[in-house]
């Protein structure tokens, strides 16, 4: 995953700045993510990496479930990074951000308790898709975890017709096989034992599914 072949968030460089806004004003952001970390079930001196960080909502509302955890978060665009980095700042928190150039993970083997992810995935190609999972199953500890927030198989025909807006901003072939529901298949590609979808939330551009994913 090269740095010059990124999609930002919602395609366009100037919508970034209104990300957080739109997420949070037109999608159950908070629901889903709840989900996904209670899912999680962090614990006290976890590492927990948040791939694709974003602006980091999901790191903080993690850290304000458990403070006691250790929370790093990587992202390709700098852009967005800048905006987690300011929501990091303002509320004082231990959150370390890392940019990342794709590829290989900077950290080491089964150095995680936890990889978190929201409303990445569906960004990488089928390829990059699965060496990104080869990665996280590469830094996760044995008893580690993978909790994914992303775009699954559309619920009905209304979620599917929807979920074509999300497609044309982050590209048709990067989430075909979200609409295909091939995601658990490429997971048990990279050797993850167990895939489990715990919830699915119907939006206005689609259906969200939380993924808990075990060694």
């Amino acid at each position: 995953m090269a740095t010059n072949n990124y999609i930002p968030a919602l395609k366009f460089n100037w919508l970034t700045k209104i990300y957080d806004w739109l997420i949070s004003t037109f999608m159950p952001e908070k629901q889903f993510k709840m989900a996904l970390i209670n899912n999680a079930a962090i614990q006290n001196n976890f590492n927990v990496l948040d791939f694709g960080i974003g602006t980091a909502t999901l790191s903080i509302m993690a850290f304000n479930n458990n403070s006691q955890a250790n929370y790093q978060g990587i992202d390709i665009d700098d852009k967005i990074l800048s905006i987690a980095k300011q929501k990091i700042q303002k509320n004082n928190l231990p959150i370390k951000l890392i940019k990342y150039n794709g590829g290989v993970l900077p950290f080491a083997n089964e150095s995680m308790d936890r990889v978190i992810s929201s409303l990445v995935i569906h960004h990488l190609t089928d390829e990059q898709k699965l060496e990104a999972f080869k990665e996280f199953k590469r830094v996760l500890k044995p008893n580690g975890e993978l909790h994914i927030a992303d775009w699954g198989k559309p619920s009905n025909f209304f979620m599917r017709c929807c979920f074509h807006l999300v497609q044309f901003l982050d590209g048709y072939n990067t989430t075909i096989s979200s609409v295909n529901g091939k995601l658990p298949i490429i997971i048990k590609n990279a050797a993850f034992n167990q895939v489990a979808i715990t919830h699915n939330f119907n939006t206005v551009l689609g259906t969200v599914q939380i993924f808990k994913v075990t060694l």
